[in-house]
């Protein structure tokens, strides 16, 4: 292992120290009416033509580990979040289908902590570096509107830090649970004099549910605003985060799972395959009104990542020539910015909203590859094989607005004109050659809404999208090296993008139903998957059909319940070739087949009992997902599953201290199966346990 730099030792004597406390997130019995930024103006959202969702900071913190997104946004419908139980690999999370091709990371969602992207402009993802300690609301927007965000916006998920409290406070958190798990977490907070403030350090570590997966995580987030005297505000957010050591238990075989699926995965343990992650990032937004109409939003940041991944290449691969080596050393240096103006007015007596802007953002990549090898000895940085550089930027812009041209409709117009360009340079070649691609596209969005009561609205939209290759996609012509360069054939996938809704309800009942369509030309999928080489291809149409349900309800003698259910017929329309096995041999997949890693239905169910808002809180919840196919051809499978989850907390106070305890016990009947699946995994290791019974206690503490 590493040795620490600072912020492990401070987390690290954090964690020895053990003093425990959390912010209970104050919540009332009734359901308020959600802001969210569904589009850049921020209107009510039950005004909006579009599909949103806001978990609040109560369901994010109350019996919740706060470690993975996949903890609560399977309360959210249209979502599938899954956790690996491979740190080394982040979530498997998609929107609508969208994403659930991705091997690692996040691709075809667009993710956003306090206004800074977690999308990199060639639409990979991460959101390791969000912090649900600090979070006030995470929201999530899917449909036509996504494309409002630019690349790779099959959906949206925006996380909020929260502000701090009038006066000061201090918190902290200490949970320990199965297999090792333990978080500490400290936090302070406060409003005072026009600044705002809030900081928040966290430590997570775990030994693992399987072999050779035990990780290392420590957080730090923190936001600075000033209230300025003319009425603007400045603001300044500043996220680190560290992965000193993460294990890699890669995938299992069918047969590998049935004997025992705690176990590692073929060469796992002889190559110590594992990654470590540094990343740093900062911003600044200011916003200011501009006379009694009109308000001026700019946000600027820059962050650097540093990541490095040990895989289970075999030496015999990376011998050949053109082997790109077993370890992945990827330096990013990314920067960029907003700058958006929204103008109220009311023309003619109806309202007007118009938002138009446009962003920028960079990202500057050194690749090397290297051999995991040096002799016999294995897991150790051998020989350079590989030295890119990257670079890939866009530059957008948008137009938005919202007119009510009759008290119960409401038209909302948008379009984005997106540009994108990739190049990379071989510098391990002697002519230095660039090569590179440029992508563009310009897409319409429109909504209509109407109101038929004042606890009702229905409304339609319409909207295209896309999806441009990203750099992981680009890098490999063949599975053996001997086409070099970038794949700059690829096109990136455009989408069309259909839907219905209603949505409504009042302090007791809040409801939502969404039918949606979504054509897209030109999917990416994998062509050939060998060697540590994954190459890309246009596979013509697919197409999702769907529904979403959501409600909320508030019922008699403190009980409340949410329902999320998402059903989506995800496949192929047309038919095409991809490779099996090694050496490559050329298969059909199917017109028809479904695709991988999209459950045709998921459900949550959950019911809370509270006694008293500051007393005690006890919930009960069920997941589904139906069975999902592994690969492309749809030859492997992972079976359905039910999990019953409860969790309870206890709340005290004394004077200025509160405090609360957790219990969680998740996946009460102790039931076996696949998690999730890595999608066309080239050995037929698709498949991720998930654990059987597991037990957390969380203590909390404010002052």
């Amino acid at each position: 292992m590493k040795p620490h730099p600072p912020l492990s030792a401070l987390i690290a004597l954090l964690a020895m120290e053990g003093r425990a406390m959390l912010a209970h997130a104050e919540g009332a019995g009734s359901l308020e009416t959600v802001i969210i930024s569904a589009t850049r103006a921020d209107p009510l959202a039950s005004d909006l033509p579009v599909s949103e969702s806001r978990v609040d900071a109560r369901t994010i913190s109350e019996g919740q580990l706060q470690v993975n997104l996949s903890e609560t946004l399977d309360q959210v419908p249209g979502v599938v979040a899954q956790n690996r139980q491979n740190y080394a690999q982040d979530l498997q999370l998609s929107i609508r289908g969208f994403g659930a091709r991705s091997s690692f990371g996040v691709r075809g969602v667009r993710l956003y902590s306090d206004g800074i992207p977690g999308t990199m402009p060639d639409g990979q993802g991460q959101f390791s570096q969000f912090d649900l300690g600090s979070a006030a609301s995470i929201d999530v927007l899917r449909g036509p509107f996504s494309a409002l965000y630019g690349n790779s916006s099959g959906g949206v998920i925006s996380i909020v830090t929260a502000d701090g409290a009038p006066g000061y406070a201090l918190e902290g958190t200490a949970e320990e649970g199965s297999f090792g798990a333990r978080r500490y977490a400290l936090k302070g907070s406060g409003d005072t004099g026009g600044v705002n403030y809030v900081a928040d350090l966290s430590h997570f570590q775990t030994d693992g549910f399987r072999d050779h997966s035990d990780a290392e995580r420590n957080l730090f987030n923190g936001k600075l605003r000033f209230d300025l005297s003319d009425g603007s505000t400045l603001k300044f957010i500043v996220n680190a985060i560290e992965t000193p050591f993460v294990q890699d238990p890669l995938g299992l075989t069918v047969a590998q799972w049935l004997a025992n699926p705690r176990q590692a995965g073929i060469g796992a343990l002889s190559y110590d395959t594992r990654k470590s992650l540094t990343q740093m990032q900062s911003g600044v937004a200011y916003q200011r009104g501009l006379g009694d109409h009109v308000e001026l939003v700019a946000t600027s940041y820059g962050g650097r990542r540093h990541t490095v991944q040990f895989q289970a290449i075999p030496t015999s691969t990376e011998a050949i020539r053109t082997s790109p080596g077993g370890v992945i050393d990827l330096e990013r240096d990314y920067w960029g910015g907003d700058l958006r103006a929204t103008g109220r007015f009311e023309p003619g007596g109806t309202p007007l909203t118009v938002t138009t802007g446009a962003s920028y953002d960079r990202l500057d990549e050194t690749h090397l590859g290297l051999n995991n090898f040096i002799g016999s000895e294995l897991g150790v940085f051998g020989a350079l094989r590989l030295d890119q550089a990257n670079r890939v930027f866009d530059f957008d812009q948008y137009l938005e607005a919202e007119w009510r041209p009759l008290a119960p409709l409401e038209l909302t117009l948008g379009v984005r004109n997106s540009t994108v360009d990739v190049s990379s340079t071989n510098e391990l070649v002697a002519s230095n050659a660039i090569s590179g691609v440029h992508y563009g596209a310009t897409n319409p969005i429109a909504g209509l809404s109407w109101r038929f009561a004042s606890y009702l609205d229905a409304y339609a939209s319409y909207g295209k999208g896309f999806e441009t290759p990203t750099l992981n996609d680009l890098a490999y012509r063949s599975t053996d090296g001997s086409i070099p360069g970038l794949n700059l054939g690829l096109r990136p996938a455009r989408s069309r993008n259909y839907e219905l809704g209603l949505k409504g309800g009042d302090a007791r009942l809040k409801g939502s139903l969404a039918v949606f369509t979504v054509k897209t030309e030109d999917e990416l999928a994998v062509e050939a998957n060998a060697g540590g080489r994954s190459v890309y291809q246009n596979i013509g149409q697919t197409e999702r059909r769907g529904a979403e349900l959501a409600f909320d309800t508030q019922l008699a003698g403190g009980f409340s319940s949410r329902l999320a259910y998402t059903y989506i017929h995800a496949v192929t329309s047309q038919a095409y070739e991809t490779c099996v096995g090694l050496p490559c041999l050329p298969a059909v997949v199917r017109a028809g087949a479904r695709l991988p890693a999209v459950p045709a239905s998921s459900l949550y169910a959950g019911l809370t009992w509270r006694l008293a808002p500051e007393q005690f809180a006890a919930t009960a919840e069920v997941q589904n997902r139906s069975s999902i196919f592994a690969d492309d051809r749809n030859t492997a499978s992972a079976a359905a599953y039910w999990v019953l989850n409860l969790h309870a907390t206890w709340y005290q106070s004394d004077g200025a201290w509160r405090f609360d305890e957790s219990l969680r016990l998740d996946n009460l009947a102790d039931r076996h199966y696949i998690g999730s699946v890595i999608v066309n995994e080239s050995n037929s290791r698709y498949f991720e346990p998930a654990p059987g019974r597991t037990l957390y206690v969380l203590l909390h503490l404010k002052h």
